[in-house]
């Protein structure tokens, strides 16, 4: 729950930000007809409407497992991190790019260049301030990690994916600056609408990079090897256990994660014996480890675990464990 919390603040950060921002911009783009600041406003009301639907997600994710959902609505954010990233590409990249491409073919000269300047510079400063927010959570979250490979691992969209769009938001002021500055000195109003096909690339990789992250979520991503070793003591610690020969783990959501394992028990063990084993398996897990929300543990040989392993790494290319 706590987690929860730091990330909505993450969010609750950004989005208040980006909506005054929103409508800064869209009073600069009407007063100056500036295409790069008209595309930086749409930039801006997007990653509001994400950060809502992000909060969203983190809200539907929290609902208790039903007949029709018996593992938990956990993947909702996933799901939700997913329609960010598309409505980014969409909305944000699309939009920026269709009127750089107008603005190009039909330049117009800014008219009232300083409001933008001035709307820009505290653009930069609010969004900073955003942005530093998630970056102090990320940095929290990803330890010793390197960013690129924290991100990859991490199992919770909500924060890197503000952190990203923060990030794409401030390179786009970047770059909305330099067109109109340019499009000032130069005489040239065909730079302004460059620097919103510019703002819109940034867009579309950002977009890009965080559909694939969700995507990876969305199909299933297991626990880190820390998570899966930690089950695998536990388990093995208990006499009626011969040998734990592996686990199967799934991330449901950031902090829910279905665990299956695979025990040989000893030969002598009754069923209700090992039914009793099961139970103290469950429970010692369920107090060290409550990430683990759901537990399925099966009776197994060790040949048996062996030989599935191997099918299943050689219907996937890869090299058995």
């Amino acid at each position: 729950m706590a987690a929860h919390g730091r990330s909505k603040k993450v969010i609750y950060a950004a989005l208040t930000g980006n909506l005054a921002i929103a409508l800064t911009k869209f009073a600069a783009a009407f007063f100056t007809g500036s295409s790069a600041m008209l595309s930086e406003g749409v930039h801006s009301l997007v990653d509001t409407g994400n950060g809502g639907l992000l909060l969203y997600g983190m809200h539907r994710a929290t609902r208790p497992p039903d007949r029709t959902h018996p593992l938990g609505h956990g993947r909702e954010l996933y799901f939700w991190s997913f329609i960010v990233a598309l409505l980014v590409f969409a909305l944000g990249a699309g939009i920026s790019f269709y009127e750089g491409v107008v603005h190009i073919m039909a330049p117009e000269p800014i008219a009232n260049v300083r409001v933008n300047y001035v709307v820009l510079g505290l653009s930069f400063l609010f969004e900073g301030s955003s942005w530093l927010v998630a970056l102090r959570e990320f940095h929290f979250e990803k330890g010793s990690l390197g960013w690129i490979e924290a991100v990859r691992l991490s199992k919770d969209p909500s924060v890197y994916t503000v952190l990203f769009e923060d990030s794409a938001a401030l390179l786009g002021l970047l770059v909305a600056f330099a067109g109109i500055l340019a499009a000032e000195l130069l005489g040239v109003p065909e730079l302004d609408g460059a620097a919103s096909i510019g703002i819109g690339l940034i867009l579309g990789a950002t977009a890009i990079f965080l559909a694939r992250e969700s995507k990876s979520l969305l199909l299933g991503e297991p626990a880190s090897p820390e998570v899966q070793k930690k089950v695998l003591t536990i388990a093995q610690q208990y006499q009626a256990v011969q040998r734990v020969n592996g686990a199967l783990t799934l991330h449901m959501g950031p902090h829910e994660i279905v665990a299956a394992l695979s025990i040989e028990f000893e030969d002598h063990l009754s069923a209700p014996e090992i039914e009793a084993c099961v139970e103290r398996i469950e429970a010692r897990l369920k107090e060290e480890m409550p990430e683990i929300t759901r537990l399925f543990i099966k009776p197994q040989t060790e040949g048996t675990w062996e030989r599935r392993s191997k099918a299943m790494a050689a219907a996937a290319g890869e090299e058995p464990v």
